[in-house]
């Protein structure tokens, strides 16, 4: 990153970069193909992480939940290296091979999950009762919309100088997210059916057993619908 800021990224070669790490050209190639990947060297392991992070949700998670703690494995990466992620951030704006990548590893974080959220597409709990046909619709736009806060947050922190509580501001990004898209994905059932929440009305009085790992939307659904306001 020093030498793309003071001799430019296209006129830096990987003779350059390699000798300035003290290590010998093919091993530069050991680990990278090309200067490009230098730039982005984990990108890979962090959408592992992110599907660990779906392989491994609680079963009564809200699946939206879920895909935004996966891709906080992004931010965390980011979190990690400040300066380095402001340089990197600066680099990628200069120059539109990088950008292009950086578009491309985005894409992939959206077709997971998709696919994760499709998995757990719930008619049920879809309030306007959308078709199996616009299933497929719902999920992508959803998965799109959580990458899409993640990565407003993301630059907004950038530009900043990687300063503030950026985890903070994540957590607001997805509530927005929440309440847009939060409806039609349901969390995986246990064999005995048991539900998050119920909630009885006993003349004036609301009784309402829930489990302590039951997501709070789902709570207060479950009190809204006995309430007669669902």
């Amino acid at each position: 990153m020093e030498l793309f800021a003071t001799k430019g990224y296209e006129t830096t070669t990987v003779d350059e970069i390699a000798a300035t790490a003290g290590v010998a050209r093919r091993t530069f190639f050991r680990h990278f193909r090309s200067k490009e990947e230098a730039i982005f060297p984990d990108h890979d392991d962090t959408l592992v992480r992110a599907q660990a992070v779906l392989d491994a949700a609680p079963p009564h998670e809200n699946p939206l939940d879920t895909v935004c703690r996966g891709i906080k494995e992004v931010m965390k990466m980011y979190a990690a290296s400040p300066k380095g992620s402001v340089a990197r951030y600066k680099l990628t704006r200069e120059v539109p091979a990088l950008r292009e990548r950086e578009i491309a590893s985005v894409a992939r974080y959206e077709r997971l999950f998709t696919r994760y959220l499709l998995g757990h597409f719930d008619e049920e709990a879809h309030r306007d009762g959308v078709s199996g046909y616009d299933e497929p619709l719902l999920a992508e736009v959803a998965a799109s919309a959580v990458v899409t806060a993640h990565n407003h947050v993301l630059r907004r922190w950038l530009r900043s100088g990687g300063v503030g509580d950026v985890e903070a501001q994540l957590d607001h990004a997805f509530a927005i997210v929440r309440r847009t898209f939060g409806t039609g994905f349901g969390a995986s059932r246990p064999a005995s059916g048991t539900p998050a929440a119920t909630a009885e009305r006993r003349d004036e009085v609301l009784v309402t057993v829930a489990r302590t790992d039951a997501p709070l939307g789902e709570i207060m659904a479950t009190i809204e619908r006995a309430l007669g306001r669902g």
